[in-house]
């Protein structure tokens, strides 16, 4: 097998995939810390054709040398935008008619392989702090919460690991190809 060249991979245009559609889905970050993981989930986000990032409370927004590090230049096309406060984010994703998932282990969390999305729906989900995950309040005021079901001896994954598989997943069911 030939590895397929730059060429070969018929990648979009910054241009381009500014206008091409994108899946109904907002990515919202709640005081993410780590530069390298805001970059990262850009580069993700831009690989699945993510609607947009709400970046909250400390999460640092572009344009900085530590995020375009690793996403080397998805804060230039995945749209974004910042809000101070995730409850206010939160607030307004509501009255857009999105459905909210907070990525976190709760009591009634749902596994994401038991995720089954509608076509018709649009949807929004909260990755939160590296060490303190999301804000109970904010988990109080999602619609529901989703866990990626974990067997080994860790309960947790790096929160831009973690958004790799939960935006991959919404991709995966809604994407229209």
């Amino acid at each position: 097998m030939k590895k397929l060249s730059i060429l070969e991979m018929n990648r979009l245009t910054p241009e381009e995939f500014k206008k091409y559609p994108k899946i109904p889905l907002i990515v919202v970050l709640d005081n993410i810390r780590s530069l390298h993981n805001v970059g990262s989930i850009f580069r993700t986000s831009d690989a699945f054709l993510i609607e947009k990032i709400i970046l909250c409370g400390v999460t640092c927004p572009p344009p900085h040398p530590e995020i375009h590090k690793t996403a080397l230049g998805a804060e230039s096309t995945v749209e974004w935008i910042y809000t101070k406060d995730t409850m206010d984010a939160i607030h307004q994703l509501k009255k857009k008619d999105y459905y909210i998932y907070a990525i976190e282990q709760t009591h009634e969390s749902i596994y994401l392989s038991d995720l089954k999305l509608d076509m018709n729906r649009k949807y929004a989900v909260v990755l939160g702090n590296e060490v303190k995950g999301v804000q109970q309040c904010v988990v109080d005021d999602c619609d529901d919460c989703l866990e990626i079901p974990q067997m080994g001896t860790k309960h947790s994954l790096n929160v831009s690991v973690a958004t790799g598989i939960v935006l991959w997943s919404f991709f995966d069911q809604l994407k229209k190809l």
